[in-house]
This record gives structure tokens, sequence and C-alpha cells, in this order.
């Protein structure tokens, strides 16, 4: 089903939101956008919706599984715009965000649903759940140069770290917030503005009357931006990304300074999420 606007598809699109989760996808470019919505439609969601500009393509076996709606995703509010009408509109659902190009790994993600895990998150009285923005590049720029391959990619398995996210009114750390940092964002930090260096995003969340996704990819309830509950931790899971690579090469700032991506520390992806719980890039918490 397509929709003309974001407005057209809260009119007629409903059946799409009536039961979670729900996965928002918001296509920039064109780069993998049926990969990407494969992917996530293989993850068990109920519902995969496409936010893209209305000259994008999609293959016809993506189209007929998709619903698709007409929007400018490259507005700087766009994105959190789209996702609180939506919060609004479908209260006490699970949603999920990301953008094309993005691949949602969870803990034992090749033979349980993307449900089977909500609903235990969901037990251990969490509405949220934390991701990493894991980077991922091409290993070859020049066969590559807009540093997207899948089957050549490559992510760092070191270089990670975290810093207590402080309370502006009283420079106090916050309860069970942290930033996260690394990847791509921190080893080129000159071209990435300090407010996008961070590369933690609640990505999986339960929408609720009066919630708001901010700007920063925080929530405007700080129980949402926690990383685990008081007693123990919980379930954690990574959005491998190749935004931030395609984005460094993209820019004229940045391109002509990187003929690589790779260091001593990259690894090739394996598309398996075995990989990411070994490099402690997430974490399955009590769930076995």
């Amino acid at each position: 089903m397509q929709y003309s606007g974001l407005e057209d598809f809260l009119k007629r699109g409903q059946t799409a939101l009536v039961k979670g989760p729900v996965a928002l996808i918001f296509c920039e470019d064109e780069v993998e956008i049926d990969s990407t919505l494969r992917h996530h439609l293989d993850c068990g969601f109920k519902s995969v919706v496409a936010l893209m500009p209305s000259v994008f393509k999609l293959s016809a076996d993506v189209t007929a599984r998709v619903t698709r709606i007409d929007y400018d995703v490259l507005n700087a509010e766009a994105v959190p715009h789209a996702v609180n009408a939506i919060i609004a509109a479908a209260p006490g659902i699970w949603l999920y965000y990301g953008y094309n190009a993005e691949y949602l790994f969870y803990p034992f993600c090749e033979h349980r649903s993307i449900t089977e895990m909500l609903i235990f998150h969901g037990e251990e009285r969490r509405d949220a759940m934390l991701t990493y923005v894991v980077d991922l590049y091409a290993g070859d720029l020049w066969q590559h140069p807009n540093a997207v391959c899948l089957e050549d990619a490559f992510l760092d398995k070191t270089g990670y770290y975290a810093l207590a996210r402080k309370d502006s009114s009283t420079g106090h750390p916050k309860e069970r917030q942290l930033d996260f940092y690394g990847g791509l964002r921190w080893r080129f930090e000159e071209h990435i503005p300090p407010a996008r260096r961070k590369i933690d995003r609640i990505a999986l969340f339960r929408t609720k009357p009066g919630l708001q996704l901010l700007q920063d990819h925080t929530f405007n309830d700080a129980e949402y931006n926690t990383y685990s509950c008081p007693w123990h931790h919980n379930l954690t899971a990574a959005v491998c990304s190749f935004r931030t690579a395609k984005a460094l090469k993209r820019n004229p700032g940045s391109t002509y300074d990187i003929d690589s991506y790779r260091w001593h520390n990259s690894v090739p992806f394996t598309w398996h999420s075995g990989q990411l719980l070994d490099l402690g890039l997430m974490e399955p918490g009590q769930w076995f």
C-alpha cells in the first residue's frame, strides 16, 4: 500500500499500526533500500513502513510486502516529526526506527523473532531498548566509492567507550544513562559535529501518550534513555549501519581525506548476531 504523505497514512493506514512491532525505515537515498526492507521483514516485524521520496524505486517483491509513505526524509526535523506523529496515533505498540542501509541485529536473531525478544523485554518491565549504531564500511573504497558493499563489509572490533551523561541543570551524572562513542564517528571525529558523534540510539521502544522523540535520539521520558533497569543488565541490540561511511564519502570536506576505512582493528562483518555478542556490541541480559 502506498500513501501520498504522512497525513494520508495517518488517516487511511491505521491497519499497519494496529499490532506491533512495527519498523519505520527512513530512506535518505536509494542505497540498499530493498535489502534493508527485506532484512526487517525477515526479523518478523508485523508491519514495515518505508518513508521515502516518491521518485525512489522499490523492487516488486518488496513493494507487495511493505507500507510506503511519500515523505521528505532529508528535512532536519523529518524523522522526529514522523516518529512522534506515529507515537501519538498508535499508543501501546513497539516501534523500531532506522534508515536505509541499516540492519537491526539482536541476540539470537537468526532463530528468534523480534516479537519473541520484545515479549521477554516487556516482561522485565522495560519499555525501551538501547541499541548501539555499529558502523559498517566497504573494505575497498576504490571498488565501492559510496562505501557500501554487503559482501565486503567490515566493522571495528575495538575502540568503543562510554562517558557519563550529565544533567545540564546540575552537572551530575544521570542515573543509568551513558553516552557511547566509537567506530567511524570516533576515528574521523574531525569531520563529525560534536552533537553527532554518539553511537547510542533508543531504536526500539513502546509507544505511549505524551512520549516524544527528541532530535538527539533520546526521549522526553528519562527512563526510556536508560541502558538497563536498576537490578540487573537488560537486553541491548545493534544497528549495523553504513550511514556514517556513506556520509563521510559523500561530504566534499572529508571524502578526499579518506582512502580507506580499514585499520588494524577492522574485521569482516559476518552478518551474524554471535559476532556482535562476542565483541560486546550487544548484551543478551537474562535471555538465553
